[in-house]
């Protein structure tokens, strides 16, 4: 039992000593999402964004290409990208349910990424997660599409956005670590893994990336897409639109 509860500790904090007021933060995030009406997709999303943050300073990618000459910094891979992609998925189920307040569970999650991540990659996968994923609202809220449409035209431009941007940063803390601006142990007492040396933000890297995120969007648009056509999901959301009216 004494394993069992260690393990649950180690989980939520960082510290054992924070459990106290961590408990009472998510106590309160959690209350905050339900009462704004968020059910299972909204605390799946809500989850998802930090252990992302967490997991891209603690896990090494996977190299598929080691440096040559035609891949002068070799092709690398997180092997949670997938997950990464399905988050925009997650997003728009919560939309569906939640409306525009979405928006308050992304800003929900984005904070609670600075206390489980890596600050340096907690900021520069913040600013990436608010640009793309208010990219990805606006083309859920104001396009006319059936849902599996907008599940994969929003994360297809989502998806580069968040890639650009975070790849972007994980270069800019390399940079400041080499500088001697930051020291990780003050920051953190660990070393993330990822950023140990490298350049993460050129093409190759930027492709594999984008490819690795749609997946997810493109299996799941896949299985909407035969549910919306059997007729058992309304594809258009709350415009009045329901699978019998549509057979009458």
């Amino acid at each position: 039992m004494i394993h069992i509860w260690d393990g649950i500790v180690s989980v939520l904090t960082r510290q054992p000593e924070d459990l106290p007021l961590v408990l009472i933060g998510l106590t309160a995030t959690l209350g905050l999402i339900y009462y704004f009406k968020g059910r299972f997709w909204a605390f799946l999303y809500f989850a998802t964004i930090p252990f992302l943050n967490w997991s891209f300073g603690i896990i090494e990618p996977w190299t598929l290409v080691s440096a040559n000459d035609t891949f002068k910094q070799g092709v690398e891979l997180h092997p949670l990208t997938m997950v990464t992609g399905l988050v925009f998925v997650f997003r728009d189920f919560v939309q569906r349910g939640m409306g525009h307040k979405v928006l308050v569970v992304m800003a929900l999650a984005i904070a609670w990424s600075f206390y489980y991540a890596w600050p340096v990659i907690a900021l520069a996968s913040g600013i990436a997660f608010a640009i793309s994923e208010i990219t990805d609202w606006l083309i859920f809220t104001f396009t006319k599409y059936r849902l599996s449409t907008r599940i994969i035209l929003s994360s297809a431009v989502a998806a580069p956005v968040d890639t650009t941007v975070f790849l972007y940063g994980a270069d800019l803390a390399i940079q400041l670590k080499d500088k001697g601006a930051l020291e990780y142990g003050e920051l953190f007492g660990l070393i993330p893994m990822p950023l140990a040396d490298g350049n993460m933000l050129h093409w190759a890297n930027w492709i594999v990336f984008i490819i690795g995120k749609m997946v997810g969007a493109v299996i799941v648009s896949y299985l909407i897409r035969r549910r919306e056509d059997a007729g058992t999901i309304d594809p258009y959301d709350d415009d009045g639109f329901t699978p019998d009216a549509a057979k009458a």
